[in-house]
């Protein structure tokens, strides 16, 4: 194995670390791995030439979803979303400009989390990976994302990513926000605008 395909497989444990917003939610971070595939010299992308690198849940039965975990206070945001990223996919690339945040509310214990996500185009796609005992990767296309993608925050953060890869950054895109005041555990949201790069 060369020295660079090294990476620390013991990976991170506990919340000793782990930041918190000031509405006491933990912070989380991720990236949509995602390469292209049979680009032949077209100026613009279709989303048709892009594929995403989705992983499985440690749980049986939860569903696909993007790379995702805490935020600690020795790292930055970026770092945090890349080690995140070989950890439970086991690839390394380029971590873009953030997509967007979001709040949203846990299906499991009913707390409320802020997340935010970054495109990462891979670069190389590890042999080895802390998380590869416990978690399938799998690329597929956008469109099959979009159905596998368990979580709703994450759907919206794949339309970003398409709309930021597909228009070359040519305008403005809607992002909702979802609050984790609910009544009735229904969810209030709220819009925000995101510049597209």
């Amino acid at each position: 194995m060369e020295l660079k395909n090294l990476v620390n497989l013991v990976f991170r444990t506990g919340r000793h670390l782990q930041r918190y917003n000031f509405h006491g939610h933990r912070q989380v971070v991720g990236c949509i791995p995602y390469r292209y595939k049979g680009i032949n010299g077209k100026s613009v992308v279709d989303e048709d030439a892009i594929e995403v690198l989705v992983i499985s849940s440690q749980r049986k039965g939860k569903g696909m979803s993007f790379p995702k975990g805490g935020w600690e206070k020795d790292e930055s945001i970026e770092e945090a979303a890349l080690r995140e990223t070989v950890e439970e996919a086991g690839v390394l690339g380029d971590v873009e400009s953030e997509l967007g945040e979001w709040s949203f509310k846990s299906n499991n214990n009913g707390n409320c989390y802020e997340g935010h996500m970054f495109p990462l185009l891979v670069k190389e796609q590890l042999e080895f990976w802390p998380e590869k005992e416990v978690r399938q990767r799998i690329w597929v296309s956008v469109r099959e994302a979009r159905k596998v993608c368990h979580y709703w925050w994450m759907k919206e953060a794949l339309e970003l990513l398409v709309s930021r890869l597909t228009s070359r950054g040519q305008g403005v895109v809607d992002a909702k926000m979802e609050s984790c005041s609910s009544q009735e555990g229904s969810m209030t949201r709220r819009s925000k605008i995101l510049k597209v790069f």
